[in-house]
């Protein structure tokens, strides 16, 4: 099958090439690819890994062989997909409890960009309990997993204050739901009831500071690549939570996949799909990703 090989002596880390087609397990449907997405963590994650690699988390595309467990759905069906096994290349085996069907509301495109981004926005956002009326932060509001907790926050009745650092990387946010937009955790002067953390870095200290009693900070990525450092008795005898937050493939994201991709069926939650083009041109959104030029996502359509 074809592939996005891990090169590191080509534009971006990532060529075309041929890879040995998966084998699919007994619990496992072998799925056509017809788009895939960048993330920030799989695209960081190419430089550590060896030439020949086929990697990536999201895919969509078609059932071309159902699972021979009989679990999940048949040969043709439309599919979201997430999970371990490799997703930038024309095949993927994924197990049943990792996929959700398309409606024909929803594109290949828009559903390869839900998967890691949106669920973890989803999930981040569930461990801070209830949101109705709660002041609510999300750094690295921009990006893709930022897109999806400012919307997501939104839906569940949180005043969401959405940050991102330059005025054409904020575009938009204020449409997705954000009661206010700034540029910087200084501009937030009264405490919030939990924080959603893209950055890390000295921002995830601050955003400790501005905790309220029994308020929460996730911790989803390290955007910043900087080290936190947190002020000498800072985190002792405070009713404050700080959680990292951890993505498992193991534990059967379907259903949940399935409540996002209902979300952009509807129209209540939109992709936010910042680069498109095909897979070919991979270099050039890897590169745009990286110079923090896109807005969402990155999506590559799978020929």
């Amino acid at each position: 099958m074809r592939a996005l090989l891990v090169d590191h002596t080509a534009p971006g880390g990532l060529r075309i090439g041929a890879a040995p087609d998966p084998v699919a397990g007994p619990h496992q449907a072998l799925v056509e690819v017809k788009a895939t997405s960048f993330n920030f963590g799989d695209l960081s994650h190419v430089r550590d890994l060896p030439d020949g690699t086929v990697s990536g988390w999201d895919a969509a595309g078609v059932v071309r062989t159902a699972a021979a467990d009989g679990s999940g759905p048949p040969a043709g069906t439309r599919v979201a997909t997430f999970g371990g096994e490799p997703a930038w290349a024309a095949l993927r085996a994924v197990d049943t409890a990792e996929l959700a069907p398309l409606p024909d509301e929803v594109d290949f495109g828009q559903a390869a960009a839900l998967p890691v981004a949106g669920l973890a926005a989803l999930n981040a956002l569930r461990r801070l309990g209830p949101l109705l009326d709660r002041r609510v932060v999300v750094t690295g509001a921009a990006g893709g997993v930022g897109r999806y907790a400012v919307q997501l926050g939104a839906l569940a009745g949180a005043h969401v204050i959405a940050v991102a650092g330059r005025p054409e990387r904020a575009k938009g946010l204020r449409e997705l739901g954000a009661a206010e937009v700034v540029a910087s955790l200084g501009e937030i002067t009264s405490p919030v009831h939990g924080a959603l953390d893209n950055v890390g870095g000295p921002g995830l200290a601050a955003l400790w500071e501005l905790l309220a009693a029994d308020g929460a900070v996730i911790s989803i990525g390290a955007a910043s690549g900087e080290p936190t450092v947190f002020p000498p008795y800072s985190t002792i005898g405070r009713r404050r939570r700080l959680e990292a937050y951890v993505t498992d493939v193991a534990a059967g994201s379907g259903p949940d996949l399935a409540y996002l991709v209902g979300l952009v069926a509807s129209g209540r939650l939109d992709p936010q799909i910042g680069w498109r083009g095909s897979w070919e041109q991979a270099a050039e959104a890897a590169e745009a990703f990286f110079a923090r030029q896109v807005n969402g996502k990155a999506v590559l359509d799978v020929s």
